[in-house]
């Protein structure tokens, strides 16, 4: 009997075994660094918050209202999100120069890490659209073909078959998608910013807008070939038709009255 109590393990032992077992295998970390990581982006992003609201104040405050609320020189924030926010800065249509009847695109003035904390401060104030991550605008592995259909569907009426761009009514205009970004492409589809509707997941799936993107890549792209000679933005034959008409006939004409001309002279002298 003496010898078996010897031999018994103090009841603490097993507990200090795993202990020491999941310290070696990480299994401490794995459970206390979730929590850790959580609290960290959530200070991180209640900082990046606090420097989007002194840049606010400072760059959008005076159209927007002090909280985003609106003004007659500006709409209501409230709502928008996150995406709205890259978008707008981020192609430097906002800030705006001065009001119009469309705000143009211009150099941006705020680095991307100040829009980011523009758009989070923004996205505070309500619910909207979030910045979309590279795999979802990425054309990588996309169906242009089913892109360009639904390229002319949605979106040729106004920006051109080829995302020429194409004026509108009452002095605004559709620009040209030659050389506007992935993301901030799929952010216009997200938000419909100034005239565009907006296309919402629900109204066109996440792998619907990478395929207009990698349409709108290739036909704009450097290797894209223009058998025309003149791409005269796109249209197909009957810009082509129409420049023919104009311009080659006119000029035919324009030569044989030179020549009729010339010819009439000639006789008389």
């Amino acid at each position: 009997m003496k010898k078996l109590s010897a031999r018994r393990r103090h009841p603490l032992a097993a507990v200090v075994v795993l202990l020491l077992a999941l310290a070696a295998t990480g299994g401490l970390y794995a459970a206390f660094a979730p929590a850790d990581k959580a609290q960290a982006d959530e200070t991180a992003q209640s900082l990046a918050i606090e420097e989007g609201k002194k840049l606010y104040s400072v760059g959008c405050a005076s159209c927007h209202g002090t909280g985003g609320q609106g003004t007659s020189d500006g709409p209501s924030l409230v709502g928008v999100g996150s995406a709205a926010v890259d978008f707008q800065v981020g192609t430097g249509r906002m800030p705006a120069q001065q009001p119009g009847a469309q705000v143009p695109e211009k150099k941006k003035i705020y680095s991307q890490a100040q829009i980011d904390q523009l758009a989070a401060y923004v996205a505070s104030l309500g619910p909207g659209p979030v910045t979309p991550a590279e795999k979802q605008y990425s054309p990588d592995g996309a169906n242009i073909a089913r892109g360009g259909d639904l390229f002319r569907t949605n979106c040729a009426q106004c920006h051109n078959f080829t995302g020429e761009g194409g004026a509108l009514t009452k002095g605004k205009w559709a620009p040209s998608l030659e050389d506007v970004s992935e993301k901030h492409i799929y952010e216009a589809m997200q938000t419909g910013p100034q005239n565009m509707p907006s296309f919402p997941d629900t109204t066109m799936p996440e792998k619907e807008k990478k395929d207009i993107i990698a349409y709108i890549k290739t036909v704009n792209g450097d290797e894209t070939p223009t058998p025309g000679g003149f791409a005269l933005g796109g249209l197909g034959p009957v810009s082509e038709g129409l420049f023919g008409w104009i311009f080659g006939l006119g000029s035919l004409i324009a030569v044989a009255v030179w020549v009729a001309a010339h010819t009439a002279k000639a006789k008389k002298s």
